[in-house]
């Protein structure tokens, strides 16, 4: 066995390991849905929280099918208000202690051509990042526009800057600021962006604030 056969039967053990657990996720998911209806428990919070962690679990099966095969994009006609909508709800876990103020500008009717789950892993990539770089308290907003192709994603936030020296390299390959980063998601956000005729840039970056955009073919 070569060793890229190697590699992609390991790929292929470790990804059907994964996906017995996410079915595991989705079987208790649904299980407390069900409990809640049956007990006649009407709870926004934690609909919300199953919602996204059904969105979660999209996204990771989503991925693992990348290991399997190159031509994975699956390119649909999607709201574009709703997809950032459930990508901020998905975003607030990471807010843990903090005190940020979400806002989300976008107008209704706006429709998009993007892969749903990869679209949604980088808006929330982008957002974790953000809050990541805000102190014990700031904002993040999320507003949107377009012209007669595309739609324009404007992600901005009052964080710590991206130093001046830095922003050229920040979507390359294994670049990172945090000790712990794997310098891969900033990078992975503006590929896979680009396979579905998509452009993730950073437009700027002070102390005042820092703004990234997302160009997107309109449906």
């Amino acid at each position: 066995m070569t060793e890229k056969n190697l590699i992609q039967e390991q790929a292929r053990c470790i990804a059907h390991e994964i996906r017995n657990h996410i079915s595991i996720c989705d079987v208790y998911t649904e299980i407390i849905r069900r409990q809640l209806a049956n007990s006649g428990v009407e709870n926004q919070s934690v609909n919300n929280a199953l919602d996204c962690i059904g969105k979660s679990l999209k996204i990771i099966s989503n991925t693992l099918t990348d290991l399997k095969s190159l031509d994975n994009i699956n390119i649909s006609n999607y709201d574009l208000r709703e997809l950032l909508f459930h990508a901020l709800e998905m975003s607030k876990v990471y807010v843990n202690d903090k005190v940020i103020n979400f806002t989300l500008e976008a107008a209704d009717g706006c429709e998009v051509k993007i892969d749903e789950n990869k679209f949604l892993a980088c808006v929330v990539n982008i957002i974790k990042n953000a809050v990541e770089s805000i102190g014990k308290d700031g904002w993040l907003k999320i507003e949107t526009k377009k012209d007669k192709a595309f739609a324009y994603v404007q992600i901005s936030n009052n964080g710590k800057p991206i130093p001046a020296e830095k922003q050229s390299e920040i979507f390359n390959n294994g670049y990172t600021t945090k000790k712990t980063g794997s310098g891969l998601g900033l990078y992975i956000c503006k590929n896979n962006l680009k396979q579905q005729g998509a452009e993730l840039r950073l437009l700027k970056s002070t102390e005042e604030k820092t703004i990234f955009e997302i160009k997107i073919p309109l449906a």
